[in-house]
């Protein structure tokens, strides 16, 4: 498998399948004009800042290629995806970007897709398939590496000693899993540094937030770290702690995943240790990539891309805020 690194009108989803079925159309050009390619995206949801940069950058860049987007995104369930994607299918779009919620459970879709000559893009997210056949190529970050960045940096802030919980993100989704396997690689000698505690936040700051809160509940002062699988959950357990009398950043140690805008603010106000960037900004490569594929060059994509990211800690958050583009 070959590999290159690089560095680097929001739809509810009843509405956006409403506007997919409406738009009718042959299996030819999806009811588009005869010259525009009809690019298909279905997106896991809307629920953060960075999935909706993220969003944000695909439309952007479709747009600049001159194609026609459908958009749809499935208010973070796997089903709704699917009925997008079979839609889209169904009407013969000349490619389809999948950001997958979670790993499995994409076969048959993917295979519907295939039996139409329609390529399907995979983006941010993987899939898990035995048929890697079933997509032309994925593009996104190295969440494994992130886990580890992020896991790395709190054993040396700590100095090897620290109790520590855990905000994971949705199950079955591959950052959630690349994020909590890197996180324990990088501290797999450190036995000082131990994880007493681990949930989801299902990505979410509200569920952060009330995750938090339980955790805080329980283990009191003997939270020294919190590792968040994103800045929104991070955003979310900054307020659970200051509701709960104590200091974020001092009391206790946050480190998290995405680098989006909100987290350099929480930095700047001394509220956010350190994050790890895992760049949104996705659109341009998923459109080159969709360009080749149309050009009959899909020989020339490699089939895994990854887009580089680097660590921010809160000493450089007050330099480097005003180029954040998310």
């Amino acid at each position: 498998m070959s590999m290159k690194s690089f560095p680097l009108i929001q739809l509810t989803f009843l509405s956006a399948l409403m506007l997919i079925v409406g738009c009718g159309g042959s299996s030819d050009n999806a009811g588009g004009d005869d010259d525009t390619p009809v690019i298909a995206f279905v997106q896991t949801g809307a629920d953060n800042d960075w999935r909706n940069a993220h969003t944000v950058s695909v439309k952007e860049a479709a747009a600049d290629k001159g194609y026609d987007l459908r958009f749809a995104e499935g208010q973070s369930k796997q089903e709704n995806q699917i009925k997008a994607f079979s839609s889209f299918v169904n009407q013969g779009v000349d490619a389809i970007i999948l950001a997958p919620i979670v790993e499995t459970g994409w076969d048959n879709v993917l295979e519907k897709a295939k039996k139409r000559n329609i390529p399907v893009v995979i983006l941010d997210r993987k899939v898990k398939t035995d048929d890697e056949s079933l997509y032309v190529t994925y593009i996104g970050a190295d969440t494994y590496t992130e886990g580890k960045k992020a896991g790395k940096w709190l054993a040396e802030k700590m100095g090897g000693q620290a109790k520590v919980v855990e905000l994971q993100g949705n199950p079955g989704a591959s950052p959630t899993i690349n994020r909590f396997n890197g996180f324990r690689e990088a501290i797999a000698d450190q036995s000082g540094i131990e994880i007493i505690a681990s949930q989801s936040g299902e990505f979410r700051r509200s569920k952060g937030k009330e995750v938090m809160e339980a955790f805080l509940k329980k283990y009191g002062d003997d939270i020294d770290a919190v590792y968040a699988h994103n800045d929104d959950m991070a955003i979310g357990a900054i307020q659970a702690i200051e509701d709960a009398g104590m200091k974020p950043a001092e009391d206790i140690v946050i480190v998290s995943v995405d680098g989006v805008r909100a987290a350099f603010e929480a930095m700047v106000d001394g509220k956010l240790n350190c994050t790890v960037e895992c760049n949104p900004l996705q659109g341009p490569l998923a459109m080159e990539a969709v360009e080749k594929i149309l050009s009959g060059q899909a020989d020339q994509l490699d089939k895994v891309t990854l887009i580089e990211d680097s660590v921010f800690e809160m000493e450089q958050a007050a330099d480097v805020i005003e180029s954040r583009k998310y």
